[in-house]
């Protein structure tokens, strides 16, 4: 990506030419590319104007570097986020998450509010059942980092809705 692009504003909202700006992308860039990437949903509001969140910033990056610094086709690109995306949501990807509690999470990690759930869902669920049988039974069942990171990222897109 490099270090040429500005950085990113701690607000809630973009709107497409704010995002532009960050991004290095022209709008009309950024609309096309929300019809090729499934990721890219921007909340649209009156007379369907966009409105981007944090995440969604970090991930148009991601993509840009994909195409512009990578190489990668729209094609190519699109099939390396959904495998980052699956590695992600099966709890295997990199190392854990131990920045300060504002940081925000790379694009890599942006998970749809539904894959973040059932991601948690199925950790929680290996967990649990390792946990007891460490702990004897006890209740106290702590979560891995990637688990936590999960349901912070799905308690984050229901708290924005």
């Amino acid at each position: 990506m490099g270090n040429s692009l500005p950085a990113i504003p701690a607000k809630r909202y973009f709107t497409i030419g704010e995002v532009s700006d960050l991004c290095g992308v022209k709008p009309y860039v950024l609309r096309y590319w929300e019809q090729e990437f499934t990721q890219l949903k921007p909340m649209k509001r009156r007379g369907n104007r966009r409105y981007y969140q944090h995440h969604e910033v970090l991930l148009i990056r991601r993509i840009r570097e994909l195409l512009y610094d990578q190489g990668f086709t729209i094609s190519g690109a699109r099939n390396r986020l959904s495998d980052l995306g699956a590695v992600a949501a099966s709890g295997l990807d990199s190392e854990p998450f131990d920045g300060p509690a504002d940081e925000v999470i790379d694009a890599d990690a942006a998970l749809e509010p539904q894959a973040a759930l059932s991601a948690l869902s199925a950790l929680n669920h290996a967990d649990r059942s390792q946990a007891g049988s460490v702990l004897g039974g006890s209740s106290f069942e702590p979560l891995p980092a990637q688990a936590l990171r999960l349901e912070l990222l799905s308690i984050r897109e229901i708290l924005s809705l």
